[in-house]
C-alpha cells in the first residue's frame, strides 16, 4: 500500500509536469530511481489523472460553458485530438510504449524537445486563436501531439512549441495546449478504469480518494501560475531546466 507522502510526491509530479512542458515521465523515471514506490496501483494512477482533468475542467469552466456557442472550436479540439488515441491505443497494446520506456530514450527526447522548443518560441505571432484556430491548424498540433507519446518529449510542451510554429503567441499556444489536454486525460482515465474491470475490481480507499484531491490542488495551481507566466516570459527557462535535466539522464546513461 502506498503511503500518504508517496502520494504526495505522485500527485506533485503529475499535477505539475502534466501542464508545463517538461516531460512527466522523465521525472518520474528519475524519483523511481531513488525512491522506489511500494505497489503503486493502477487505481491512483487514474485518480492523479482525475485529479488533473478535474482541475483543468474547474479553471476553463467559462470556456467551456461557452463551447455551446462556439462548437466550432469543440469540433476543431476533436480534430486535434483525433490522431494520438489510435495512436497511443496501439502503442500500449503492442507493448511498444515499454520499449521506449528507458532512460536513453527520455534523455535525448527532453534534450532534442527541449532545443526545439526554444527555437518555436522564436515565431513570429502572426495569428490569433479567437479567429485562426481552424481544423488544419488542429490537425497540425494533433499531428505533432502523437509524438508526446515517446517519453521524454512532453505533451505540452509539444503541442505548445507546434502552436508557436504556426504563429500564435505563447498564451493561446499555451490555452490549445491545455483544451487537448482535456480528450487525452478523459482518454487516460477511461482505459485506466478498464484496466482496473479486467484485473479485478478495486476498492475506492482513502488514499485513492486523498491521490485525486492532491492531483487537482497541483495541477490548479500549476494551471494558474503558468498562464500568469506566460503572459511576461518567454519560455526559455523551461528550455534550460529541460537540458539540465537531460544532461543528468544521459550521464546516468553514459557515465
Amino acid at each position: 500500500m502506498l503511503s500518504s507522502i508517496e502520494i504526495l510526491i505522485l500527485s506533485a509530479i503529475q499535477g505539475v509536469s502534466e501542464f508545463l512542458p517538461v516531460s512527466s515521465a522523465a521525472h518520474l523515471v528519475l524519483v523511481s530511481k531513488y525512491y522506489a514506490f511500494a505497489n503503486q496501483n493502477l487505481l491512483i494512477d487514474i485518480c492523479l489523472h482525475l485529479g488533473s482533468l478535474i482541475a483543468i475542467i474547474v479553471y476553463f469552466r467559462n470556456d467551456l460553458f461557452n463551447f455551446v456557442k462556439n462548437r466550432i472550436f469543440l469540433i476543431n479540439i476533436i480534430v486535434g485530438t483525433i490522431p494520438i488515441i489510435p495512436i497511443g491505443y496501439i502503442l500500449y497494446q503492442t507493448k511498444l510504449i515499454d520499449q521506449l520506456r528507458n532512460l536513453e530514450v527520455i534523455g535525448w527526447m527532453s534534450l532534442i524537445f527541449g532545443i526545439l522548443l526554444y527555437l518555436s518560441d522564436k515565431s513570429k505571432v502572426t495569428k490569433k486563436i479567437n479567429t485562426n484556430f481552424n481544423n488544419k491548424s488542429a490537425l497540425f498540433i494533433g499531428l505533432f501531439q502523437i509524438l508526446a507519446l515517446i517519453p521524454g518529449v512532453s505533451r505540452s510542451g509539444i503541442t505548445i512549441m507546434s502552436g508557436r510554429m504556426l504563429g500564435y503567441n505563447r498564451f493561446d499556444s499555451t490555452k490549445i495546449s491545455f483544451f487537448l489536454s482535456i480528450p487525452v486525460l478523459i482518454a487516460a482515465s477511461f482505459l485506466g478504469v478498464y484496466n482496473v474491470y479486467k484485473v479485478g475490481s478495486a476498492e475506492l480507499n482513502f488514499l485513492a480518494i486523498i491521490a485525486t484531491i492532491f492531483s487537482f490542488i497541483f495541477s490548479y495551481i500549476t494551471i494558474m501560475l503558468f498562464f500568469s507566466f506566460i503572459k511576461k516570459f518567454s519560455l526559455s527557462i523551461f528550455v534550460i531546466y529541460r537540458i539540465i535535466l537531460a544532461t543528468i539522464i544521459l550521464g546516468i546513461v553514459y557515465l
